[in-house]
């Protein structure tokens, strides 16, 4: 039967590599928009610090996941596979043996071409028997070598490299404008990685005062995976781990509400390396995972690091001035000014803790711990809103996680306690009703006084308290060109929240019909609504109301492949929003994209032109840009003005690929762009980056 099915299908692997993503190996659409999406959802204009998120997929692009061998762990490595597909691949190999060829995969239950296609880069098919053993020093000293140097700068000057005007007060950054970063990795294969990070953000001191020892943020790791059947991993330095659906822990990147309808369980191995220049979200010490058996699978940490805290005024007790608590966790990571750096390393984290996982053929169940000891205890300046907040020098936090797959049916979930006696709990459904329809269902309970240091679920808001919610998803695939795809999530806040000082609710809900031929066009139009409660300040009652706001924005999104080296993206963003008070805003913006990287020549290019026009930074867009490798822009819009960028890469020296980025942006309706520190007088804003990396 397999031998039939296999003929059938081997008359059509031309129209699979057709259909190969234009984006290159390592950097599709899909990731785009989840790191578009991100910043969205934040509702801040900050910086996308998890720049090595996808860099697996461009290791796998160099070593393929063999199908015939891979485990759920290696699988669920390749971000575009859901759990039902995952299972389904795993009794397909069950019942039929090893895959043939890699066009078979059209035989697997709740495989589509266009999932096929999205995964044809990082996979392969040995049928060969492949049992070898490799040894630790041919791990640590075999293997590839890579080097990143980055340089970047803002040309204008802004206000904190500028000196003090006679009688100001205040103060101004210490170091010069120039942004370093540095990074050294060896890897053998997917199975062992070290190296180290080393970051200096623009204000920050270099070689002195602060950072006598060189650039402010250092980061090193050694990760071991899969080395035998009892050691799982090994994570020595910075690391992050990931519990169940994030409610007790999710360190690293974790996406909420996107375009990827389907993307809502927290589905990752449990340790990862650190290797990004987030100067928050890891860990620092030792984790490893142990396999006890064919079932059993423990997990277990410890950390030990610094963190940036405002601390409270000091008080003078036995003739010492010594800091007793702290009022927040400073997340920025910037140490450019003497109040920024009197908040670096501030408190000391001692956080341990440990899964035990149970896991069959189709399902597990994890019991998960975590306890945080700080040196400081927290004590949060008393307000309504945060009544309910944690305060103190030490937290501890239980979960139970289980993810049960039955036939096209994936139940999954988490439920957590604080050491207050609090449950929060997520619980979610995956259905793959055929190949042409997926839906997704997730009821989130968190109540106003669950408390955890680490939590990172799917949620509207982070924390994971003081919200309940439903969301619903599905994605429509008439056929191999066309996808409809859309959710509805509505959600509630029991309690206060900042700036909001009564309960509140609210409901989203998006949707998005794209057409596309694979290496030659992609066409997509998008809508999102969104009505949710926010507090009107009134001159006249002490308590702020409360009045419905409404965003409502919508994209007509065209990637056209001209050539097979130029390639034409074009996008149109239109929107609106009210405040439930004054007048609406609104507003567009529109760019395109030219994309040049020609087969037989050693350099490429990508460019972008951009207009856009708002009447407030209610109705802000924030768009995806390409960059040098691995460092990620995605800037907000708002106001009137153009943007363009220009990135050139050229490979005409073995081993060594050279970047450099050239970016402005002209606001036509100011002349003052930015607050505070970073004010710039004008009316442009231009950066310049170059990066060199290095292989060997």
């Amino acid at each position: 039967m397999r031998v039939g099915i296999l003929f059938f299908i081997i008359f059509i692997p031309l129209i699979l590599k057709s259909q190969n993503d234009s984006i290159p190996p390592g950097d599709p659409i899909e990731n785009e928009e989840l790191i578009e999406n991100f910043i969205e959802n934040t509702n801040e204009d900050i910086e996308f610090d998890f720049n090595t998120t996808f860099e697996n997929l461009q290791t796998y692009v160099r070593n393929p996941i063999d199908l015939n061998a891979a485990s759920r762990n290696d699988l669920e490595e390749l971000i575009f596979l859901t759990d039902i597909q995952i299972q389904s691949l795993l009794d397909y190999r069950e019942k039929l043996g090893k895959l043939i060829s890699i066009y078979e995969l059209q035989a697997v239950p709740s495989f589509d071409l266009n999932t096929i296609n999205n995964i044809l880069p990082f996979v392969t098919i040995k049928n060969e028997v492949d049992d070898l053993h490799i040894g630790l020093k041919d791990l640590l000293l075999k293997g590839d070598n890579e080097m990143y140097l980055r340089w970047s700068r803002i040309l204008e000057q802004q206000k904190g490299f500028t000196p003090l005007d006679d009688g100001e007060m205040g103060s101004r950054f210490l170091g010069d404008q120039n942004k370093y970063y540095f990074r050294f990795r060896h890897f053998y294969e997917n199975k062992l990685s070290y190296g180290f990070t080393a970051e200096k953000d623009p204000g920050e001191e270099f070689f002195k005062g602060s950072n006598r020892h060189g650039f402010d943020f250092y980061s090193a790791h050694f990760y071991l995976k899969d080395y035998n059947k009892t050691i799982k991993t090994i994570a020595l330095g910075d690391y992050s781990v990931s519990f169940g659906q994030g409610l007790i822990l999710h360190s690293g990147f974790g996406s909420s509400k996107n375009a990827a309808i389907m993307n809502i369980k927290r589905n990752r191995r449990t340790v990862k390396p650190f290797k990004s220049v987030s100067e928050t979200n890891f860990f620092r010490g030792a984790a490893i995972t142990f396999g006890l058996g064919k079932h059993f699978e423990f997990t277990a940490l410890g950390s030990y690091r610094g963190r940036d805290a405002n601390l409270i005024d000091p008080s003078l007790i036995d003739n010492e001035l010594i800091f007793q608590s702290f009022t927040a966790l400073q997340l920025s990571g910037l140490h450019r000014t003497p109040a920024e750096i009197a908040d670096e390393n501030a408190i000391k984290d001692l956080t341990f803790g440990g899964s035990l996982k149970y896991k069959k053929r189709n399902w597990h169940i994890a019991l998960n711990g975590l306890h945080s000891k700080l040196d400081k205890s927290f004590q949060i300046k008393p307000l309504p809103y945060n009544r309910f907040y944690f305060n103190g020098d030490r937290l501890t936090n239980l979960s139970l996680d289980y993810s049960w797959i039955l036939q096209n049916f994936n139940f999954f979930g988490e439920t957590a306690m604080s050491d207050n006696g609090s449950f929060a709990t997520t619980n979610g459904l995956l259905i793959g009703l055929d190949r042409k329809v997926d839906f997704a269902i997730l009821h989130r309970f968190f109540p106003k006084d669950y408390q955890s240091l680490n939590p990172n679920p799917f949620a509207e808001s982070g924390g994971a308290r003081n919200e309940n919610g439903l969301y619903l998803g599905i994605v429509i695939k008439p056929d191999k060109h066309w996808q409809l795809g859309g959710y509805f999530d509505a959600y509630k806040h029991p309690w206060l929240r900042f700036n909001i000082d009564a309960p509140s609710r609210g409901y989203e809900y998006r949707g998005r019909l794209s057409y596309f031929i694979k290496r030659k066009l992609i066409v997509y139009i998008e809508f999102r609504n969104e009505i949710k409660q926010i507090g009107h300040n009134s001159a006249s009652d002490k308590i702020d109301g409360l009045v419905s706001s409404q965003l409502w924005q919508t994209k007509l999104n065209i990637n056209y492949n001209a050539t097979r080296y130029l390639e034409l993206r074009n996008r149109i963003h239109y929107g609106s929003f009210s405040d439930g008070v004054n007048r609406s805003s609104k507003g567009y913006m529109i760019f395109q994209d030219i994309i040049f990287k020609p087969l037989n020549l050693p350099f490429s290019f990508t460019a972008r032109f951009a207009l856009f026009d708002t009447d407030s930074y209610g109705i802000r867009f924030y768009t995806y840009e390409n960059d040098v490798l691995y460092s990620y822009s995605i800037p907000s819009f708002y106001g009137r003005g153009t943007r363009f960028y220009v990135n050139f890469r050229y490979r005409g020296i073995r081993n060594i690929i050279l970047e450099a980025r050239f970016a402005q942006t002209y606001f036509s309706d100011r002349d003052v762009i930015g607050s505070g520190l970073n004010t710039i007088l004008g009316n442009t804003r231009t950066e310049i980056k170059m990066q060199a990396k290095i292989t060997f």
